[in-house]
């Protein structure tokens, strides 16, 4: 694999070079494999920061005037020493064309500069071999005298199977290939059948031939602004070993892009999030520049829900999750436009929503933990969806969501926060309607005064306390809960019951309320590294 635009720098001692921030323009080579034929083709990556093309071999005529179809027609002139000097695989007893295999330099198949590693044979002499067997076209090319007439045409999407070897760009190649083929190779490169012993004059191109060249030519390009990433077979669990799938917004993609190792895959998985987080970035601060201070988007990004089938089934959908202004939404597709913003699956106040991560595994490694927890690292583990966080909801009603990487976690994490206490901020107090004894009272949760309780037609204030004058709750999980309060007065502790219509949402508040107010006091709350100290040190 080799990257382009800055060069990689050399790790800090003591930091594992995979610590560094992942390059953000590379290429490398893989496999796109079909899941429907159960077949894979070799091709190119590039990645830029706005896009990610797909680059397929093909020989292109680069000179002189190109015939009218793709076909190539080349006579070669057998040598007494290295006779065609090409080899083949394949045959229509595997499902594939005959194809050439290797070309051995300065023999004849090379000296024609028309021929490629990858060219498929179509005819022998006029004879069509199309569908012939690997042994029935050995026969014909070492029975067909001195001067062989072959047509060939490059086959873009030769099966991995065949391990017809990359990386060359010209016709020619030596005796190594980057792999051995479970396939027969005939080397035609012997003598064969020759019907005179006196030097024949090599195989040359003929001045007004066209020239061809092997490149790579682009053959999709997939844009990453609003992009998503998969590692996943389509709602299911099952992951795809070293593999992954780009999704453009306009449903355009890559296919199921295989590679070689797991740590290629972990790479190419990072610098892609990369990019695809800076666009998603991008995409925010234009959207802000029209938006009013108390709604502007904190956070935005694709995750994947997890759904309960009426079987007990688990599946997993992409939904795309957007913090902004007083609200949390959750779409099908990333909104584009200002009415998108109103076509919402769901939409939840900030301040009554509660986000939780779910345990995942950590090593005893602490600056592994706490480079996990800042983004800086991933693990690979191999339990499904191990990057996991729910959103509990008014009325009971909870959100399961996984995204790729640890590192979006705790950038989902981080974004919660600072929107909820931004919101907390703006609002300044929740009121709820709630009982007790048949008495219908009001509640507030004041960001400057903490909790208090009135009657909702007298407004006459029954009690007033802080919020460090809370020492605990219980409450029935349906409508009733129990506040305890500690008086500055006598240090005795005061219970308070109240019943309200939904618990789960003065619950959730309150837990915001206390949350912002903490943070309010102690400025490095905010701070990525104070969490991850307060967060090793409470596991």
């Amino acid at each position: 694999m080799s990257a382009e635009g800055s060069q990689s720098l050399a790790a800090p001692r003591g930091r594992p070079s995979h610590l560094l921030v992942p390059a953000r323009t590379k290429t490398a080579l893989a496999l796109l494999y079909d899941e429907g034929l159960e077949n894979a083709y070799d091709v190119r990556l590039k990645l830029t920061k706005e896009v990610l093309t797909i680059q397929k071999q093909d020989v292109v005529c680069i000179g002189g005037a190109p015939p009218g179809a793709n076909h190539r027609t080349v006579t070669l002139r057998r040598q007494p020493v290295g006779g065609l000097g090409l080899s083949i695989k394949g045959g229509a007893e595997h499902g594939v064309p005959v194809v050439i295999s290797k070309i051995f330099k300065d023999q004849a198949a090379d000296q024609t500069e028309m021929l490629f590693i990858g060219d498929a044979v179509l005819q022998v002499n006029g004879i069509n071999v199309e569908n012939a067997t690997h042994e029935e076209v050995v026969h014909l090319l070492r029975n067909a005298g001195d001067d062989v007439t072959i047509t060939v045409e490059y086959l873009r999407e030769a099966p991995s199977f065949l391990k017809l070897p990359l990386g060359s760009p010209g016709p020619s190649s030596d005796h190594s290939s980057r792999a051995s083929s479970p396939l027969f190779d005939s080397g035609l490169h012997l003598n064969g059948h020759c019907s005179h012993t006196a030097p024949s004059s090599p195989s040359s191109p003929i001045a007004n031939e066209p020239k061809y060249e092997k490149r790579w030519l682009d053959t999709l390009s997939v844009p990453l602004s609003m992009a998503r990433i998969s590692r996943y077979k389509a709602g299911t669990e099952k992951l795809r070993s070293s593999a992954l799938e780009v999704l453009a917004l306009d449903g355009a993609s890559t296919g199921v892009l295989q590679f070689s190792t797991a740590q290629d895959c972990a790479d190419w998985l990072r610098s892609i999030s990369t990019n695809i987080s800076d666009l998603t970035l991008q995409h925010m601060k234009m959207a802000n520049k029209c938006c009013s201070p108390c709604d502007q988007v904190v956070h935005m990004g694709w995750v994947n829900e997890r759904l309960q089938g009426a079987d007990n089934s688990q599946n997993f959908r992409p939904k795309f999750l957007a913090l902004r202004g007083s609200s949390f939404y959750i779409f099908g597709a990333p909104p584009v436009s200002t009415l998108d913003w109103g076509r919402a699956e769901r939409a939840y106040n900030l301040c009554e929503v509660l986000f939780k991560v779910h345990k995942f595994w950590l090593s005893d490694n602490y600056w592994l933990q706490a480079n996990l927890y800042l983004g800086l690292q991933d693990f690979d583990c191999e339990d499904p969806r191990s990057y996991c966080f729910s959103v509990l909801a008014n009325h009971g009603k909870s959100h399961i969501f996984s995204v790729e990487l640890g590192s979006e976690l705790a950038v989902w994490e981080k974004a919660f926060q600072r929107a909820t206490f931004m919101e907390v901020q703006r609002t300044g107090s929740k009121t709820y309607l709630c009982s007790w004894q048949g008495e219908t009272l009001c509640f507030t949760v004041d960001f400057a005064l903490g909790f208090t309780c009135f009657h909702s037609k007298t407004k006459n204030v029954l009690w007033r306390f802080k919020f460090s004058q809370l020492k605990g709750s219980s409450d029935d999980g349906k409508t009733r809960v129990k506040l305890l309060f500690q008086n500055l007065d006598t240090k005795q502790i005061e219970t308070k019951e109240l019943e309200f219509q939904d618990l789960t949402a003065v619950l959730h508040c309150i837990h915001s309320f206390i949350a912002a107010k903490v943070a309010s006091l102690d400025p490095v709350f905010m701070d990525s590294q104070s969490m991850a100290r307060r967060y090793l040190c409470s596991s």
